[in-house]
C-alpha cells in the first residue's frame, strides 16, 4: 500500500521489451535506501516488484496488463518518474490509500496559473469519473491530490509549489498520458451496493446494504 506522497523522480535508464512484457531499469537514490529484492515500489503510480539492484538502479517486470492499463508503455530511456516505496507501518499516512493498481489512464487538457498554484485539468472516460468527487482523493501518476473540480468529461486539481517541485505533474504538456487510481472507497462501496440477490433454501435473500436493511438497523 502507498500514500501517493511521491519520495523521489527517478529516471528511466532502459526498457527492455520482450513480447507483450517488458523490464524496466530505473536510475534512483532514495527509493533504494533499506529496499531488498521483492520490495514494492510505486513507479508513476504503479505498484512494481523490485527484481534486482545495482549501482544506483532497479529493474522491475511489467507485465502485458499493466502496459495495457497504464502509460508505462510510452516511456522511454531519459523519462522521469514518480517513486514511491511501500508505506512502512510505522510510517505517516500523509496522503490517501493508494494500491498502486492504475484504474486507467486521462490526458492532460490544460494548465493554468493561479497565484502560487497551478491548475491542472485531466480528462478521463466515464468509468473513472464516476468515482470521482469533489474535495475527494485521486492518484494521478503516483501522486495523491484532491479534486477542486469535476465535470462530465474532466477534473482538475490544484497543485501547490511544493508538489509541482517534488514531482513530475507540471512538467506535462496538454495531450500527455497520465495514469489514474481513483479513491477505492467508492469502488468497495458501490459493489457492496450491487452484490446481486441469491436464492437460499427457494428464500430470495438481500445481499449488500439495502434501505430496507438499513431501516431494519436503525439507520
Amino acid at each position: 500500500m502507498f500514500t501517493g506522497i511521491i519520495e523521489e523522480v527517478g529516471t528511466i535508464d532502459s526498457i527492455a521489451a520482450g513480447g507483450e512484457s517488458a523490464v524496466l531499469t530505473v536510475a534512483a537514490h532514495k527509493v533504494l535506501q533499506g529496499t531488498q529484492i521483492g520490495d514494492s515500489i510505486a513507479v508513476n503510480g504503479v505498484c512494481l516488484t523490485v527484481t534486482s539492484m545495482q549501482g544506483g538502479k532497479f529493474q522491475a517486470d511489467v507485465m502485458a496488463e499493466t502496459l495495457r492499463r497504464s502509460s508505462l508503455g510510452s516511456l522511454h530511456r531519459g523519462s522521469q518518474v514518480n517513486l514511491e516505496r511501500a508505506m512502512a507501518a510505522d510510517g505517516r499516512f500523509g496522503g490517501h490509500i493508494v494500491a498502486g493498481h492504475i484504474d486507467g489512464t486521462g490526458t492532460i487538457l490544460s494548465t493554468r496559473k493561479e497565484g502560487n498554484a497551478m491548475w491542472v485539468e485531466i480528462g478521463a472516460p466515464e468509468g473513472i469519473l464516476r468515482y470521482i468527487i469533489e474535495k475527494g482523493s485521486i492518484a494521478i501518476d503516483g501522486i495523491s491530490l484532491t479534486v477542486a473540480l469535476l465535470t462530465d468529461k474532466s477534473f482538475s486539481v490544484s497543485v501547490i509549489p511544493h508538489t509541482g517541485e517534488e514531482t513530475t505533474l507540471l512538467h506535462k504538456k496538454k495531450g500527455d498520458i497520465v495514469n489514474l487510481e481513483n479513491d477505492p472507497v467508492g469502488k468497495y462501496v458501490e459493489r457492496f451496493l450491487t452484490i446481486p440477490a441469491e436464492k437460499t433454501n427457494d428464500t430470495t435473500q438481500e445481499k449488500g446494504i439495502t434501505l430496507e436493511m438499513l431501516t431494519k438497523y436503525g439507520f
